[in-house]
């Protein structure tokens, strides 16, 4: 397994949809969505419960225009800090970006925690890190990864929003 955010095949998904490039793995229950992951790509699986059909179709319609809104029920998870950066990360508004620097400034912390924050973000996509980048407008990491397929995914969603 390349990190958390690439996960098997074999992994118990409630739905997973298809991308340009990528999928994206559901897990859920009646509730709430558990996680969200990157998957390599691949076909798609019919969503499982009805929370897994909302979900796929919120994602199918957000790869579809990017303004989409989300309004899924996500279960919490995280730290306290690390909520604190998701909320943070889930205001950047589409088309725009702030750098790990910037975050880290808001909430008086470090670059490299809200980095560490991004990376452990279950919720991608829906809680869009990939709005987040280095300093200067580099790319930086993506889902715990520095270069590869995620780094693939980060700049398909970018020039995606950028439309």
């Amino acid at each position: 397994m390349r990190g958390a955010a690439l996960a098997a095949d074999s992994s118990p998904w409630q739905a997973v949809i298809a991308a340009p490039g990528f999928r994206l793995g559901v897990r859920c229950d009646e509730e709430a969505v558990q996680g969200i992951v990157f998957l390599p790509p691949g076909s798609a699986q019919a969503p499982a419960n009805a929370l897994a059909a909302a979900a796929a179709s919120q994602l199918t319609a957000y790869l579809a225009d990017p303004e989409y809104a989300f309004a899924l029920p996500l279960q919490p998870a995280g730290t306290p800090f690390q909520r604190r950066v998701w909320q943070r990360i889930a205001a950047i508004p589409v088309h725009q970006t702030r750098s790990y620097g910037d975050i880290a400034r808001d909430l008086g912390s470090a670059a490299r925690a809200v980095g560490q924050a991004c990376g452990r973000n279950p919720y991608p996509v829906v809680v869009p890190c990939h709005r987040v980048l280095a300093a200067a407008g580099g790319l930086g990491g993506f889902a715990r990864q520095r270069d590869g397929h995620l780094l693939d995914v980060k700049r398909w969603l970018l020039a995606h929003e950028a439309r």
